[in-house]
């Protein structure tokens, strides 16, 4: 994956989607476990996080928020990879992820969720237009 996203996933909408999705997830939490920072290069100037409810716009603003939280080192394992076409952009796709988040030092897992809309860019890559992130409690 690039800079801009480029990236792998199919969970009904073919074997493209799928392995768009696939590629795209197993770059993404790589990055974000070894090199956080690195993140940014996949969001554009139009993109939106929501983490735990609390939304930023923008690359820069996404990236700052990714940098921010408050922990140094984190691993996280996926459970399950689920993607669809979304016609809302011409070859765009939903990415639904869900898995564990284990914080260096915690004795216990996290539960999480996140969504992402992968659209593509001019470069013929993707980048992540949406980006919805929760822990799972309970």
């Amino acid at each position: 994956m690039d800079g801009q996203g480029n990236a792998g996933g199919n969970g009904g909408g073919g074997s493209d989607c799928d392995a768009v999705a696939r590629a795209f997830v197993e770059y993404y939490y790589h990055t974000f476990d070894t090199n956080r920072a690195a993140l940014a290069a996949l969001y554009g100037p139009t993109s939106m996080l929501s983490f735990e409810g609390h939304g930023v716009a923008g690359a820069e603003e996404i990236g700052r928020k990714l940098a921010q939280l408050p922990f140094e080192q984190c691993r996280h394992s996926i459970c399950t990879v689920d993607c669809q076409p979304s016609p809302s952009f011409p070859g765009s796709i939903l990415v639904f992820v869900s898995g564990n988040l284990q914080l260096s030092g915690e004795e216990h897992q996290l539960r999480f969720s996140q969504m992402f809309q992968l659209v593509p860019n001019e470069q013929g890559s993707f980048f992540v237009q949406n980006d919805i992130f929760r822990l799972n409690y309970g």
